[in-house]
């Protein structure tokens, strides 16, 4: 991969690198995270039904116990990028670094660059729980991609519908009707969450603060969002114009370590091969499931 420079440098640099705003991983907040996951883990699902009757002095066997189960198989992704030192002391590091084109030390580049590494990680992690489809670089199926995504092969995801493009006007119902839609089984449990991304919740916000129920909370501190007693999750990933409900229970996150996701490693490679190159590697792994489609609402 090559680094591309493009500068008006002509003195001493500002002294630090900025970047436009990437997504965080916010979602892994709301999802069961299964690590230790090195090839597939299978997530078993368990369906009893006619297992309480009338009790009497014998042992009668009656009801059934169905076991069936999801794969979850994260996709292995990585970061490789060399980047030339000589570029570096010829742009913008010629005032942090040290005199002689021999020297290793590019401290400030070298941060900015592992911290935004580990940025765009998180970025590509947020887009692909959602969104995400294998067959393109870099990303993992998604739980919401059309046809090979985890709700569209589980095909027991309950559909809503939604009117048209959300709106300050239309949120409260669209939200009403996803909220209706959710199965009697789940509603009121504690781990029900409905997903939406942080457009959404600014129409929603808005248009309680029209409705003058804003002004009614502290929106601050320990506010927690929640909408007719179901907490909402807000996620940057989800796509506009969509929501999820489910339980954090029912929607799997698997990989092998989530530290691999904030970890990039810098070789200098001057003493291996003799070049001024400075490599950054970044190895990790990610993929979702569903459990139980039923219990899941997607409205589009």
């Amino acid at each position: 991969m090559a680094f591309t420079l493009t500068s008006n440098y002509a003195g001493k640099a500002a002294g630090f690198y900025i970047s436009a705003a990437l997504q965080e991983a916010t979602s892994l907040d709301h999802l069961t995270v299964l690590q230790n996951i090195k090839f597939k883990e299978n997530i078993q699902k368990v369906a009893g039904s006619s297992l309480v009757r009338n009790a009497d002095c014998s042992f009668t066997n009656h009801g059934t116990l169905a076991l069936t189960e999801s794969v979850l198989e994260p996709k292995n992704l990585q970061i490789n990028m060399e980047v030339c030192k000589n570029t570096l002391l010829s742009g913008w590091e010629a005032e942090q670094m040290k005199a002689g084109a021999w020297n290793r030390n590019a401290p400030k580049f070298e941060d900015y660059v592992i911290s935004y590494f580990t940025q765009h990680i998180a970025d590509g992690v947020e887009s692909s729980v959602w969104s995400g489809a294998d067959a393109t670089q870099g990303e993992f199926e998604g739980f919401l991609t059309a046809t090979t995504g985890a709700f569209a092969v589980n095909g027991n995801v309950v559909a809503n519908a939604a009117a048209g493009a959300y709106t300050a006007t239309s949120i409260i119902g669209e939200l009403q009707k996803i909220a209706a839609a959710i199965p009697s089984t789940v509603y009121g449990k504690e781990d029900l969450r409905i997903y939406m991304n942080w457009k959404t919740y600014r129409l929603y916000i808005s248009a309680v603060s029209t409705l003058g129920y804003v002004n009614l909370y502290n929106m601050n501190n320990d506010y927690e969002a929640m909408f007719e007693g179901i907490k909402l999750a807000v996620v940057y990933g989800m796509p506009n114009d969509q929501m999820v409900a489910a339980q954090t229970s029912n929607l799997f996150f698997g990989t092998d370590l989530v530290s691999d996701t904030t970890q990039v490693k810098m070789l200098d490679m001057s003493p291996l091969d003799g070049s001024e190159n400075l490599r950054f590697v970044a190895k990790y792994s990610g993929g979702v499931q569903v459990g139980i489609g039923a219990d899941v609402v997607h409205q589009s």
